[in-house]
């Protein structure tokens, strides 16, 4: 199993376990806190990536923006399946939430995609999925929150469209919010947040 550098939290028995995935360039402790303040008392995970990109940690490896080493991606989504079964095993957790950020978007996703039992709500803001992932009717049991900017020139909007299309296509309950802005993250997608998570 890969030894991710990690921050973690340990919560009250029968809480929820949230992990949370940074983006290109943060660290554990990116979004921590955010979730001790979302979710009072929970268990919280927060794995660095374990790929550099020009010193910058990410969680795979992409060969220019918007183009993903699919192979390399394939590996390591494996290994953090892995990762976080181990978590949800130590913890007894019944609600395990993702939430991530941009390439934490994307990692906590490819690992619904192919294990669509580990999370049962997944945050994904800004994710940028440049693939059509196999169909998962599994993906069924699942909760998402997918926030986005409407002129982000990272993850253009028609490949969020995308993914919001198949995931809604898998029967998952999803749930969308706009802003007006780029990729950066803004106040109104934490509110969304808190509405969704409750």
């Amino acid at each position: 199993m890969t030894d991710y550098i990690t921050r973690e939290t340990r919560g009250t028995p029968g809480a929820p376990l949230v992990f949370t995935f940074h983006g290109t360039g943060g660290d554990e402790s990116q979004f921590h806190g955010l979730a001790e303040q979302l979710w009072p008392g929970a268990h919280v995970v927060s794995p660095r990536g374990d790929v550099s990109e020009h010193g910058m940690a990410r969680y795979f490896r992409r060969t220019g923006e918007g183009v993903y080493d699919m192979e390399d991606l394939a590996k390591r989504r494996a290994a953090m399946a892995k990762f976080i079964r181990s978590k949800i095993a130590a913890t007894d957790a019944t609600r395990v939430i993702a939430l991530g950020y941009s390439n934490g978007a994307n990692i906590a996703a490819a690992v619904a995609f192919e294990d669509p039992d580990l999370f049962t709500d997944v945050i994904a803001m800004h994710p940028l999925i440049p693939w059509t992932p196999e169909p998962q009717p599994d993906l069924a049991k699942t909760r998402w929150l997918i926030t986005a900017g409407e002129r982000d020139p990272i993850c253009p909007a028609p490949m969020t469209k995308s993914l919001l299309d198949y995931l809604r296509a898998q029967d998952a309950d999803v749930t969308e919010y706009w802003h007006p802005g780029g990729h950066e993250l803004v106040q109104s997608e934490l509110q969304a947040i808190q509405s969704f998570q409750t």
